[in-house]
């Protein structure tokens, strides 16, 4: 159950008075509204995310037709497929483990989230308890048109690090999903959307480092990452479908704005330093084409031509 004056853990309310920001969290929900529940069933694809055995935050792509996510009452969601044993949110699902859910669909830019906890696991699926539902605003959401491309799915390829192709598909990505925890009153697990324009990510070594634009303002993703500092970001291919998983140690920097660092947009800076992962070829049934780019990247840098 929430606090009664605000929705918001310690780590939250930290994050906030470090960016000088003190939101209400009017539109955090205890139960979904019908326009989530909606949203959600119309859905061929979300991103789920868990903590794995290891304590680490873990996330994955689910598809399927439209409908396999429901939403029988306010507080519940019913997700029909089946894990590949060997994804490591499979395990991280158990009866009473914390979830994140993020529905984002590209064509609209519309972003709904969910967490809360697993009430049961079965072969089929999972059902899901909502402790909270909310929305996001459509900036930096690319427009793609999705389309079932069916491909036989690869096999999952365990990495230690950043190697070079998980390297050139991070330099070329313009959007990534962000999986962090927290614990405690107030706390639990969130997935949310990144995104910027190619090459907004920067790569060196095994650590990379994303800006942070100007948002909702509830800081659910920093609030995490101060209460636990590990995360875990999810990058797509929206052409063949590949995925790759890469978590880690995260660190803020509070004072790497954009006048501290020539990236345009930027107010401050989170580092993932990637100490495992996973990539696993055609993984997703679906295909995704490039429509139109969010209008506010064009305010927003690349670290190619940022002073760093």
């Amino acid at each position: 159950m929430m606090h009664p004056d605000h929705p918001f853990h310690v780590g939250e309310l930290e994050a906030q008075r470090l960016a000088g920001q003190s939101p209400g969290g009017h539109g955090i929900r205890e139960a979904m509204p019908d326009q989530h529940r909606l949203f959600f069933q119309a859905l061929p694809y979300a991103v789920l995310g868990g903590l794995d055995l290891a304590g680490q935050p873990v996330a994955t792509l689910i598809s399927g037709p439209p409908g396999f996510i429901s939403a029988p009452n306010p507080l519940t969601l019913s997700v029909a497929t089946s894990l590949d044993p060997r994804d490591p949110v499979a395990g991280a699902l158990a009866p009473g483990a914390p979830y994140g859910l993020i529905g984002v669909d590209f064509a609209t830019r519309r972003r709904n989230r969910a967490n809360g906890r697993v009430a049961a696991v079965a072969p089929a699926g999972y059902w899901l308890v909502v402790d909270q539902s909310f929305g996001n605003c459509p900036q930096y959401i690319q427009q793609r048109e999705v389309r079932v491309t069916p491909r036989p799915p690869g096999g999952l390829e365990r990495l230690a690090g950043v190697d070079a192709e998980a390297a050139r598909q991070v330099r070329a990505a313009d959007t990534l999903f962000v999986t962090t925890a927290a614990t405690g009153p107030n706390g639990g697990l969130d997935v949310s959307h990144r995104g910027g324009r190619p090459g907004f990510v920067k790569v060196e070594g095994d650590r990379l480092t994303v800006p942070d634009y100007r948002g909702n303002r509830y800081f659910n993703t920093l609030g995490n990452m101060l209460a636990y500092p590990r995360a875990s970001a999810l990058f797509i291919n929206f052409e063949t479908g590949d995925v790759l998983h890469l978590q880690g140690r995260v660190e803020i920097a509070w004072g790497a704005d954009e006048a501290s660092t020539g990236f345009a947009g930027a107010q401050r800076m989170w580092s993932l330093d990637v100490e495992a992962g996973w990539r696993r070829r055609a993984a997703v049934p679906l295909s995704w084409t490039l429509i139109d780019p969010s209008p506010v990247n064009a305010r927003t840098g690349v670290w190619s031509t940022a002073a760093v």
